[in-house]
């Protein structure tokens, strides 16, 4: 290949395009193609050369524009979008792959800087990216999250972001993309980045729900009795829990209004399940709204726990979740449960149950609902005497105690509910006091134990358990 002259002039056939496809794809090819002109000759040639060159030539351009800054300038300053943009709006329409490669050629000049983002969103925002969102395709979403998060991204991100969220401009498009991506099953890192921007990091967690709610119809919802929400609402949960779960480095900041709005979106979903069937699956059950009642839960749990968990007032965003009711609400909640299953066996007479009969108690309508409840309290309760001293004044402690054992519905939920008194005690003289002086007044006794001949019984004299053969 030479180094001089416009190695397209004369016409370029498959073989050397593609020869000019493969030295673009280093940083020393890409250097020598951009002194030779080839990104200009190469865009000249995508609104000349017949259909069947497209392809190649974006990706020619795709690659010259990977991070080599003399091709992403000379992308702009060569009317590099509006040579995209009049592939986009040919009839028939682009099939995928050549969508697909103009995606990823804006998305790598985007990444340039200001200048470059602005001018691709200025050509193709909202209408052209609402075009390629409706694609509905996989191959399409990745390198469309890819353009849409890198213009959302510093200088005028935020504004750009803004538009993105807006109900009446861009929100269409950011829909359009979580439904294919959950009809696709797709979950890569761009689509990751710009959830946790629009949703965890910005403010706009409640239009995107809501807006994902009016989108739904029967043929993207599961009912459950009579309340359902849509299964494009319980994968964005999904996607945000994962993201808090497995980068919460890469989370900068949360936002406080999405702390809260979770919240909400908690005390919907539990006000709408019975809680009367006793649930035997992990999430997701394919109930939807069960699936949102635990998703919301486990989002709490991680935020909670969250390092720097200052909102962009500068206030902690769990006193604004503790200031909206949220432990009172998680309280009523475990409260509401029947004990875990070793206890109800331990108990001579339901009668010596304190708060609800036992027939009026509900049951948890997925595997590790107790867990969830009691792992968001723990994590509340972690290095904040506020809520270590209103668990004491709410009286319950007994409960938190309650939930220190094994239970097979509930894998771990002895492991937080001891998490959660450790978090309880600690540097709370008025709750250890308080624990020092209750007094055991029924045994438990497990399986385990009665399994080798043992039981446990109260000695009357000292009101401490004891082991005795039976």
């Amino acid at each position: 290949m030479a180094d001089q002259g416009d190695p397209l002039a004369a016409g370029a056939g498959e073989e050397t395009l593609e020869r000019l496809v493969e030295a673009s794809r280093t940083p020393q090819g890409r250097a020598r193609l951009a002194s030779s002109g080839a990104l200009g000759a190469a865009l000249h040639c995508l609104t000349h050369d017949p259909a069947p060159a497209i392809l190649p030539l974006l990706r020619l351009v795709r690659n010259l524009c990977a991070g080599d800054a003399t091709n992403q300038d000379a992308f702009v300053e060569l009317g590099g979008p509006d040579q995209i943009a009049s592939i986009l709006l040919r009839d028939p329409p682009a099939p995928a792959d050549v969508v697909r490669a103009a995606l990823q050629a804006l998305g790598n000049a985007a990444a340039a800087g200001e200048a470059h983002r602005s001018a691709v969103w200025a050509r193709f925002f909202p209408t052209l990216l609402l075009q390629v969102a409706r694609y509905h395709e996989p191959a399409i979403c990745d390198p469309l999250c890819m353009v849409l998060d890198t213009c959302c991204s510093s200088g005028g991100g935020r504004q750009r972001l803004a538009e993105l969220c807006n109900t009446e401009t861009g929100l269409p498009i950011l829909l359009e993309v979580i439904t294919t991506a959950r009809a696709v099953a797709y979950k890569g890192d761009w689509l990751y980045w710009l959830l946790c921007k629009v949703c965890i990091e910005e403010p706009y967690f409640p239009c995107v729900f809501m807006g994902l709610d009016l989108l739904g119809t029967l043929d993207n919802s599961i009912k459950c009795g009579s309340v359902h929400f849509t299964i494009d609402q319980t994968f964005l949960l999904e996607v945000l829990i994962e993201y808090l779960r497995d980068r919460p480095k890469d989370v900068s900041i949360i936002s406080n209004l999405f702390a809260l709005e979770v919240l909400e979106v908690l005390k919907k979903a539990s006000s709408l399940v019975e809680f009367t069937s006793l649930g035997n699956s992990d999430l997701p059950t394919g109930c939807s709204a069960v699936d949102v009642l635990g998703y919301s839960l486990v989002i709490l749990r991680h935020i909670c726990a969250w390092e720097n968990s200052v909102s962009h007032a500068g206030d902690s965003y769990v006193d604004s979740l503790l200031s909206a009711g949220l432990l009172q609400h998680l309280l009523c909640l475990l409260g509401e449960l029947e004990p875990p299953a070793i206890i109800r066996k331990s108990m001579k007479n339901t009668r010596d149950q304190s708060g609800p009969s036992a027939a009026a108690r509900k049951v948890c309508p997925y595997r590790g609902y107790r867990r969830d409840l009691v792992s968001v309290i723990a994590n509340c309760l972690h290095g904040r005497k506020k809520v270590q001293d209103e668990i004491r004044q709410l009286k319950a402690i007994p409960l938190l105690l309650q939930q220190c054992v094994v239970d097979e519905d509930n894998p771990l939920v002895r492991e937080w509910g001891l998490w959660a008194i450790r978090n309880l005690l600690e540097g709370n003289l008025e709750n250890q006091n308080e624990l020092s002086e209750f007094q055991l007044q029924q045994p438990v006794n497990t399986p385990e134990i009665d399994g080798i001949g043992l039981r446990v019984v109260i000695d009357e004299k000292t009101g401490r358990p004891k082991l005795v053969n039976v």
